[in-house]
């Protein structure tokens, strides 16, 4: 069996190998120039340890899978945030490079042929070895992301909104300036993770910012509404679990956020009295439903878009009133208030501009004989 070649010289020349290998860096690497200081030194000392690997290796090839701990363990796991992979396979690049041309003036010609197979050989363990450290920090962004993503919405949910979860949200690398919408849905069926992962990637992919959590049986997603915001809810949807998903109003901040997030979920559980309820469907048309659940916000603006709205004008809360609730007929609505069935049709269509909700749509009838029983129930008092 042959000798082993002499690697003496090699090993001596550790340090003048590193200073050579940050020099070549810093000559031909643009970002590794751009790095502060602190985290040049971080990369100088992978280099150092990579060499010194290399060595270790060498005499020792059967412990290659020390070698993750052996060559980035010398530099802090922040060092993954700091450089991306393509970086990092630059720098093994550029060392392994430094090596081999020491080859030519640290070992004896008989020597270098092995020594430069054994370089080739390193190359490819050091490239196994770098994929799991990016591999393994990717993992644990990817699970400390999670967590911190269900705090900062859980705290939206309950307005603890302070400069902390502003940093939270910051550190999430959250993007979204335009107005915000809240999406209220059924937790999807299966594994909540893979689910969330699902539906994050979508966001990405529509270039949409996203804040997403499960709590309990309920999926809760904040969305950068985009240019159509009912548009981004629909490609978001198909991936809640069964059932209602409720679209909140839109929010300017993420200050608004959570009375946002109080009318999505009051809607999804008042969803159910609307079955045939568009999915998703906004909150806003499911005021007549969480009015009737007990969704205080939901009374009063029903209230003010109904009752209040038509009882400035008489003509049009006598008209509705008797369209409504005593005979769903312009000619017996005409003969009630003695006036031309005409006149009924032109107030019909004031009362729509008024409140937005049609007297002669069942869904717009039903909401405002909602509207006009609450006004009169807290006209007296009784609400």
């Amino acid at each position: 069996m042959p000798e082993r070649p002499d690697i003496t010289q090699l090993t001596r020349a550790t340090g003048a190998l590193t200073t050579a290998a940050t020099k070549r860096m810093e000559e031909t690497l643009p970002w590794f120039r751009g790095l502060g200081p602190e985290e040049r030194s971080w990369v100088s000392l992978v280099a150092q340890a990579g060499i010194t690997a290399f060595i270790e290796w060498y005499q020792s090839p059967q412990d290659g899978a020390a070698l993750t701990a052996d060559v980035f363990g010398t530099a802090p796991r922040d060092l993954t945030r700091v450089i991306s992979l393509e970086q990092t396979v630059d720098l093994v690049r550029t060392t392994v490079g430094v090596v081999e041309s020491a080859i030519e003036d640290l070992a004896s010609h008989e020597d270098r042929p092995s020594l430069r197979i054994a370089v080739l050989r390193y190359s490819r363990e050091i490239a196994f070895s770098t994929a799991e450290v990016y591999a393994r920090a990717a993992e644990a962004r990817g699970a400390w992301d999670a967590r911190l993503e269900a705090l900062v919405v859980d705290a939206l949910l309950r307005d603890e909104i302070d400069e902390s979860i502003l940093g939270r949200v910051a550190a999430l690398g959250w993007s979204s300036s335009t107005a915000l919408l809240v999406i209220a849905g059924s937790a999807p069926v299966g594994d909540p993770e893979t689910s969330l992962d699902v539906l994050r990637r979508t966001a990405e992919h529509h270039e949409l910012a996203l804040l997403s959590g499960i709590h309990g049986a309920t999926l809760l997603a904040v969305v950068g509404a985009g240019s159509d915001p009912m548009r981004s809810a629909r490609l978001l949807t198909p991936h809640f679990g069964p059932g209602p998903v409720v679209v909140s109003a839109l929010s300017e901040g993420l200050a608004q956020v959570p009375r946002a997030a109080r009318s999505a979920l009051q809607g999804l559980s008042a969803a159910w009295g609307w079955p045939d309820a568009p999915r998703p469907v906004a909150a806003d048309d499911l005021l007549p439903e969480r009015a009737l659940a007990g969704d205080p916000d939901a009374v009063s603006a029903l209230v003010a878009t109904v009752h209040d709205a038509l009882l400035g004008d008489a003509a049009l809360y006598d008209t509705a009133c008797a369209f409504l609730e005593r005979t769903p007929s312009l000619e017996a609505t005409a003969r009630a208030l003695f006036i031309h069935p005409n006149t009924v049709r032109y107030r019909l269509r004031r009362i729509a501009d008024e409140t937005g909700y049609s007297p002669t749509d069942p869904r717009g009838a039903f909401t405002l004989r909602v509207g006009l029983t609450l006004g009169r129930l807290r006209t007296e008092g009784l609400t």
